[in-house]
């Protein structure tokens, strides 16, 4: 495993915001991050691109409270815009409980309408980091000519064949 360059920066972020919000393109890297870091907190993680996982979230706020000391890391966000409000209520009250950094991990792509719902409804409450693909800094010396022949994304360049990393 590869180690981010953000993985610091978006654990130090964690401790600092109720919710953060890790954004870049498909096959960045973003769940495989976000599963990194919660190897270290007690957490859930929900992929809002599974049915089982959507259901779960019929009622919200009632699942979310059942999970309000763990670290919920939601992948996809951004096919759950109405999550926002509820989010927004969720952390209001915890922050009043004394629960105030570290509740929420929202994974998605940096697409205009998840950046301005999301800034709107949690104003104060989010941060925002991009992930990008890799970047010649996060590998290994002897890796830097696979980053110019294949470009950055992870399974490109952890890829045994060059043929397999374009397909």
């Amino acid at each position: 495993m590869i180690k981010r360059r953000l993985y610091n920066q978006l654990e130090q972020l964690l401790t600092d915001y109720p919710a953060v919000a890790l954004l870049g393109p498909r096959q960045a890297g973003k769940t495989t991050l976000a599963l990194e870091i919660a190897e270290r907190y007690p957490s859930i993680y929900l992929d809002l691109e599974s049915l089982s996982d959507q259901a779960k979230l019929q009622n919200t706020e009632l699942y979310l409270t059942e999970h309000q000391d763990k670290l919920v890391i939601l992948d996809e966000v951004q096919r759950a815009p109405n999550l926002f409000q509820s989010l927004r209520g969720l952390i209001d009250r915890g922050r009043r409980q004394g629960r105030r950094f570290g509740r929420f991990l929202l994974l998605g792509s940096a697409s205009i309408e998840l950046l301005q719902q999301s800034s709107e409804t949690l104003a104060g409450r989010i941060a925002y980091l991009e992930l990008t693909p890799f970047d010649a800094l996060e590998l290994a010396e002897e890796q830097t000519d696979l980053l110019w022949l294949r470009g950055g994304f992870p399974d490109s360049v952890l890829s045994n064949r060059n043929d397999a990393s374009i397909q």
